[in-house]
């Protein structure tokens, strides 16, 4: 799958294309029915299918303090694109020359004069431009005058209430697993590159893998069952704290899987932690003792949620 940027040309065999335009992070099920529309609209007229999202997200660039939310990153969001049958995935880098941009200088000069999209398809309560300037509405006005078609798709309901990236950061924020993956048709996950720790880990038997979350969401913290993807592709199970160690000193914020039955170097690579059950929340013990006691009994817990997968 192809990687684009705004800020340069677009190869000539992806022009004409239908794009799926939104923020898309953590693609779920109301993002997947606005790219599946594009998808299949672009396949019935035998073009490419293009999926735009922002990074970095508008929030960050107007809230630069905001902590941190992400439910994804650029690459996790093109393999799930791919996945679902784009051909490409266009990255708009929200700066703020983009965000003063009115909203028919984006139809004009970026939908039709860079990409000359012959349709777009957007969630009904999409905006863009300057001070939101625009909508689906305004986009087929002006997209109408230069043979842009716009579509839009409704919210995607579930359990009663709208799926949105909202609700699955609250769900996650709450140590809701279940609820997050289900809105999202898988559990969220979060990967990074091992970093080296302080390996207190492996002298109590629990050797763990140090990830930096970097911008993604922070889940409640505590201990969660989890599996890692392995850079060779295996999957691999086991538990996790996600937060700041209270019984170490001085505190320091990280995600340390402990994968069982495992032995390997991983420092350097890349691996992928998905979220699955939360077990209990952080706790300060009062001795090395009692944290390995409660250890046991957390991995024990883990494997037997985990065991039929």
């Amino acid at each position: 799958m192809i990687r684009l940027d705004n800020r340069q040309p677009v190869p000539d065999s992806l022009r004409g294309a239908v794009l799926a335009l939104g923020n898309f992070d953590g693609f779920h099920q109301g993002h997947q029915a606005v790219v599946g529309e594009a998808i299949a609209w672009a396949r019935s007229q035998g073009r490419p299918a293009i999926v735009a999202t922002f990074d970095p997200h508008p929030v960050r660039h107007f809230k630069p303090d905001a902590e941190p939310f992400r439910l994804t990153t650029l690459d996790q969001r093109q393999e799930l694109f791919g996945a679902a049958g784009a051909d490409a995935m266009l990255v708009l880098h929200f700066d703020t020359a983009l965000a003063a941009m009115p909203a028919a200088a984006w139809v004009e000069e970026m939908l039709v004069g860079q990409l000359r999209a012959a349709g777009v398809v957007t969630g009904e309560d999409f905006t863009f431009g300057r001070a939101r300037g625009g909508n689906p509405q305004v986009l087929r006005e002006i997209g109408a005058r230069h043979g842009l078609e716009g579509r839009t798709v409704g919210p995607v309901s579930d359990a009663g209430a709208t799926v949105s990236s909202s609700r699955i950061r609250e769900a996650l924020k709450g140590g809701d697993c279940q609820a997050a993956a289900r809105l999202l048709t898988r559990p969220f996950a979060i990967r990074g590159r091992v970093q080296h720790g302080d390996k207190l880990g492996r002298t109590i038997g629990y050797p763990t893998a140090n990830l930096d979350m970097g911008t993604y969401l922070r889940p409640l913290y505590g201990i969660y069952a989890v599996t890692g993807r392995m850079p060779d592709g295996r999957v691999l199970k086991g538990a996790a704290n996600i937060g700041i160690r209270p019984t170490f000193d001085p505190p320091k914020e990280l995600l340390e899987p402990h994968f069982f039955d495992f032995a390997g170097d991983l420092y350097g690579q890349e691996i992928e932690v998905a979220f699955h059950h939360f077990l209990r929340p952080e706790a300060k013990f009062d001795s090395l003792d009692a944290l390995i006691a409660q250890m046991d009994r957390d991995c024990e817990r883990a494997r037997d949620l985990l065991a039929g997968m």
